[in-house]
């Protein structure tokens, strides 16, 4: 069944994907609305597509209107689409090499990403705190993956510096929200049918201390992992 599950998730969703591409390429004509409006619809497209192979969302809380620093947990690739639909029209902030790949890399970035150069150190930093000034310059809220890349289920890393440089920059409140996606997901692909959780913690306000910040983040997107009192 998992391999069945995961052939026809591969067979249908990345043929689905291209067409989605091409469809930003056609949209981009007629401005930012439309290109972002084709996104949307390939997110939801997403949503409906793996409830059909057993894959279920629930979530708890809302993410609220406004300007937010949104800080995710990363467990699989679920996460990365659910967010965008969940957040409307964020700017997300990626490694650089998904944003020069062909085609899906030009989608990305003309619908609004902050490309990191992980092994750019200080440089890398200063590029991201210009693009996220640039997103909430626009109105837009900043999704940012925390702990840097993504983990396997009771993986509880410290955060990356680049989380607190964009928080200070950006002076913006933080959304923090845990995911459990890691246990029916691997990395790209569904392994077994279930409910994913996606728990929208309290809001953070900008102007914390670094290290008050980094505790409150790392507790709240951890939630699942550590139990309801890491977060209180």
């Amino acid at each position: 069944m998992r391999l069945l599950r995961q052939s026809i998730y591969a067979l249908v969703f990345y043929p689905a994907t291209l067409m989605f591409v091409t469809g930003c390429f056609v949209a981009s004509f007629f401005g930012s609305g439309p290109l972002q409006a084709v996104v949307h619809a390939w997110t939801k497209f997403h949503h409906g597509f793996v409830r059909l192979l057993g894959t279920r969302i629930e979530v708890r809380g809302s993410i609220p209107e406004g300007g937010h620093l949104i800080a995710v947990k990363h467990q699989s690739m679920l996460e990365t689409l659910e967010i965008v639909r969940l957040a409307k029209t964020p700017v997300i902030v990626l490694k650089r090499e998904l944003s020069q790949l062909p085609a899906f890399g030009w989608a990305t970035r003309s619908y609004g990403v902050i490309p990191v150069d992980r092994s750019a150190g200080a440089k890398a930093l200063r590029e991201m705190l210009v693009k996220g000034k640039e997103a909430v310059a626009a109105g837009r809220s900043v999704i940012i993956y925390p702990e840097g890349t993504r983990v396997r289920v009771g993986e509880t890393p410290a955060l990356q510096a680049g989380f607190a440089g964009l928080y200070k920059a950006l002076g913006l409140p933080v959304v923090p929200i845990a995911v459990d996606s890691g246990r029916l997901w691997g990395r790209n692909l569904p392994r077994q049918s279930g409910t994913v959780h996606f728990v929208v913690g309290e809001v953070i306000p900008a102007g914390l201390p670094r290290e008050e910040i980094e505790e409150r983040v790392h507790a709240s997107i951890n939630v699942l992992e550590l139990g309801p009192q890491a977060s209180a």
